[in-house]
């Protein structure tokens, strides 16, 4: 058995069966045992560092042992230290001290100890540690560096130009800092990575739970262009073109983990600004039941999916999740036994005994022709990425006609509001109540840190004017708000989930839309009906602990005001104490 391993299984920190699926992985990934512990999420790398630094018997060093301001030696590059994982620590006139990620390489401390003539004493450091410092050496340029985009530029030809580019983002301290903002992405949680010039500097902002959160220590504004190089270089798009909007996709592996990056760039006055949208392949939630279904909601939707034809809608506006959905309910249906063909632009998952079709723009295959000729495929249901324009909305009406289930999203703020939004597109009516089943809103809500978050005892009148009261027993109740902690980012929630309302179309609907009834008066009439709205749903969740009052008002404030039992706007958590009991 691997030495390490066995010191960790000795401390209990990992199983003899992990220290052979470690081993196993390392022959795929590569990689130093300790490594590839830590990527496959087995064990903390303080744990891992911890016990290399006992068997090896070298000292392992923190965080606060590396010196503020870096320490540069002369005869020693900045780029041997980034490729190596070596931070100089301290020097004196006995030694140079070190902190490496693999101290026990026998080359580095060689090598070190020729370039500085001068004996070196080589310690343990965390690969965490070593990244941060060794940012502060990639973001001081080195001494005769020309910082000036324009002068670096001035004077090439277009081919020495796209060379220059290529060489930019070949570097090494390049390609570590673009691989450390897709690693920090994973590490929180992000959804998009913002990367974005101005002229104060580069701003770096991560997307976490639907929220944007600035980072604070951004790369420096003169890597810009060797940011933007590289990440069109990973990305297959055209690395001069700096003038025009630009697409890609980066497939990598980090961490064990498949990461699919859909890239944009735009061009702004002070660069090109780039999104990066991070979709975890291994993360997704592909089950209806984990993703915030009320049980009354679930169970009218499963039956709706049931129907063995007709359409089928999710909306909401985008980011709110309704392609993870409509994904979570084709893997719900039996692909064995029914033919399943979807359109989408772009492919994000790829499902099991689904047929999935690419849009492709740029040859003419549109939503529209895609449709046309799927009919012809003799599919059971049929899976619209998005209803973009009319041409595609009349073709998926039609399909529901002639026997199948249509499923698509719309980008509406309400259920009801797909009607009409139907109507813009140039449906009939007669048409929509004809072919249309049901229409699916959601948004997503942060849910609540479970190690932090703070109970709030609520009274009558707060009840009342949130119209808490439809899921509450009594004059006082307990809800919880967001504290904040270390474990949550200091935010006070981690993760999210979903909240829905459900518009069922059944003969009552049908007259109410074809008398021509606007978003509003449709809405009231679900509502008349039955139908939970995504306010009242998110109060369900308040209720039940799993989110805050001010997140549930962030995402339904255009509905809270309306579906609040007094019609007066509720009141804003901004001092939940005020209204406590």
């Amino acid at each position: 058995m691997n030495k390490l391993g066995q010191l960790l299984v000795e401390q209990g920190k990992i199983s003899e069966r992990d220290v052979e699926r470690t081993l196993l992985a390392q022959t795929e990934m590569g990689g130093m045992f300790g490594q590839v512990l830590v990527r496959l999420g087995l064990v903390s790398e303080q744990d891992v560092a911890a016990a290399l630094s006992a068997l090896l018997d070298i000292p392992l060093r923190v965080a606060t042992d590396y010196p503020a301001d870096p320490l540069h030696l002369e005869g020693l590059s900045r780029d041997f230290l980034v490729s190596h994982s070596a931070v100089p620590l301290a020097t004196d006139d006995a030694a140079v001290s070190f902190a490496a990620a693999v101290p026990q390489d026998p080359f580095l401390a060689k090598a070190l100890a020729m370039a500085l003539d001068k004996p070196v004493r080589i310690e343990l450091g965390l690969e965490s540690d070593i990244a941060k410092a060794l940012q502060r050496y990639v973001q001081e340029p080195e001494e005769g560096e020309d910082q000036s985009l324009d002068d670096q530029f001035s004077g090439q030809s277009d081919d020495e130009f796209i060379e220059h580019l290529k060489d930019l983002a070949s570097e090494a301290p390049v390609i570590r800092l673009v691989n450390q903002l897709i690693h920090r992405a994973l590490d929180m949680g992000a959804s998009d990575i913002h990367i974005e010039p101005f002229e104060d500097g580069l701003h770096l902002r991560y997307r976490v739970d639907g929220v944007l959160q600035d980072f604070a220590d951004p790369p420096p504004l003169n890597l810009a262009a060797a940011i933007a190089s590289r990440i069109k270089l990973l990305s297959q798009m055209n690395i001069a073109e700096r003038r025009l909007p630009q697409d890609g996709r980066i497939m990598t592996r980090v961490k064990g983990h498949e990461l699919d990056l859909r890239v944009s760039t735009i061009p702004t006055v002070h660069g090109e600004s780039i999104v990066m949208r991070v979709l975890d392949r291994e993360s997704i939630r592909l089950s209806l039941a984990s993703m915030g279904f009320s049980e009354d909601t679930l169970k009218r939707y499963r039956e709706l999916l049931a129907r063995p034809h007709g359409v089928l809608l999710v909306t909401g506006p985008t980011g709110s999740g309704k392609t993870t959905t409509l994904y979570a309910s084709l893997a719900s249906l039996d692909s064995e036994s029914l033919k399943i063909i979807t359109v989408e632009d772009p492919v994000e998952y790829q499902l099991p005994g689904v047929n999935q079709i690419q849009v492709q723009s740029q040859i003419d295959l549109t939503f529209a022709r895609a449709l046309r000729s799927i009919l012809r495929q003799d599919p059971d249901i049929i899976m619209i990425g998005e209803m973009r324009d009319t041409e595609t909305a009349q073709i998926g009406v039609q399909s529901a006609l002639t026997g199948h289930l249509v499923l698509s999203t719309l980008h509406t703020n309400t259920a009801a509001s797909a009607i009409t939004r139907l109507e813009d597109m140039g449906v009939e009516r007669y048409l929509i109540t004809s072919s249309v089943n049901g229409v699916l809103a959601q948004r997503l809500v942060r849910t609540l840190c479970e190690h932090c978050k703070e109970p709030v005892e609520v009274g009558a009148d707060y009840i009342r004017q949130t119209g808490l009261q439809r899921f509450v027993q009594g004059d006082t109740q307990q809800v919880y708000q967001a504290r904040g902690c270390d474990r949550c980012m200091q935010t006070g929630y981690a993760g999210r989930t979903g909240i829905h309302e459900l518009f069922l179309l059944d003969d009552a609907m049908h007259r109410v839309i074809m008398n021509g009834a606007d978003a509003t008066v449709l809405h009231a009439a679900a509502r008349r009906q039955g139908m939970t709205t995504l306010y009242e749903d998110g109060l369900r969740k308040v209720v039940q602990g799993v989110t805050s009052m001010e997140e549930v008002l962030r995402v339904t404030q255009d509905q809270s005001e309306t579906d609040a039992t007094t019609g007066a706007a509720p009141p804003h958590l901004e001092s939940l104490e005020s209204a406590s009991a």
